[in-house]
């Protein structure tokens, strides 16, 4: 399990990481033809909360099996961060789908693949 466990949370971390890059980009794209936010686009918003939320439900369960990154607490710090993007995103922008706020998105998902970034390099073992 434990193997399994650790194979799982790197191989879903790359998978967020390219799928934050994917909305980025569709985001902006959107954005320079004045279109705003669209039911799809709202739905690609959840699949990408449901995954960094499963990858921080495992990343516990790793932590509470005994497996510590090499930045532990740093590590920990951005994988209870980065869950949290894009509920605050929607919030700031009080949940408007206009063109502004596709801005906003976008950005925020362009930062969250810069974090995911920086949560991976944390959580490897300093050779």
């Amino acid at each position: 399990m434990a193997e399994w466990s650790v194979f799982v949370h790197q191989r879903l971390a790359i998978t967020a990481l390219y799928y934050f890059l994917v909305i980025s980009v569709w985001g902006y794209y959107r954005f320079f033809r004045r279109q705003g936010l669209d039911s799809t686009y709202w739905g690609a918003l959840a699949i990408a909360e449901l995954i960094l939320v499963g990858e921080a439900l495992l990343g516990l369960v790793m932590w509470f099996q005994g497996f510590r990154p090499a930045q532990g607490w740093l590590h920990l710090l951005y994988g209870a961060i980065i869950p949290v993007l894009i509920p605050a995103t929607y919030f700031y922008t009080q949940a408007r789908a206009g063109r502004p706020e596709i801005l906003v998105y976008s950005t925020a998902a362009i930062i969250t693949c810069g974090l995911i970034i920086r949560a991976i390099y944390t959580a490897q073992v300093p050779f």
